[in-house]
């Protein structure tokens, strides 16, 4: 069985020993079974939950830093006098292979302000992105291949 397998029962577990049926008290036996999977892991030789659950914990972070950021830029741009937008639709050659990996990248991007997932190829290999400032379409694409895309390789895929 893998350590989420585990994990999820030592969180109900923890529910029932406390009487704290609410999503506060699941958490809170999810936190406390990570960390006691954690110290038995040089028993079972787990290492990947770990990882993954890091991995998932940054993605959730970066975007919210980059959501805070772009939301702040668009709204500046609204508000000032004049507008610094300079719109462009890029192409982003695409690392992540999974369907879902793909799925989280392309909401990712929509979800932040002032950037659109268009399109992806039919080969699952280009993303078309419409940005709201654009600058340098190179600099762009590597942002969002360094940031966005690399962090949900490393939580969805696992970093491979």
């Amino acid at each position: 069985m893998n350590a989420f397998g585990i994990n999820l029962p030592l969180a109900v577990a923890w529910m029932a020993l406390t009487g704290a049926t609410s999503l506060t008290g699941l958490l809170v036996g999810f936190v406390i079974g990570f960390g006691v999977l954690w110290l038995v892991r040089p028993l079972t030789g787990e290492q990947g939950y770990f990882w993954r659950v890091f991995a998932w914990g940054r993605l959730v972070v970066m975007f919210l830093y980059e959501l805070v950021v772009s939301s702040l830029a668009v709204a500046w741009d609204i508000v000032s006098p004049r507008s610094r937008a300079s719109p462009q639709i890029i192409e982003v050659p695409l690392d992540v292979k999974t369907d879902a990996g793909i799925l989280l990248v392309t909401n990712l991007i929509s979800l932040t302000p002032g950037t659109l997932s268009l399109d992806v190829s039919p080969d699952r290999k280009t993303l078309a992105v419409h940005a709201m400032f654009v600058d340098d379409p190179a600099e762009l694409r590597a942002e969002l291949k360094g940031g966005m895309e690399r962090w949900v390789i490393d939580a969805v895929e696992g970093g491979e």
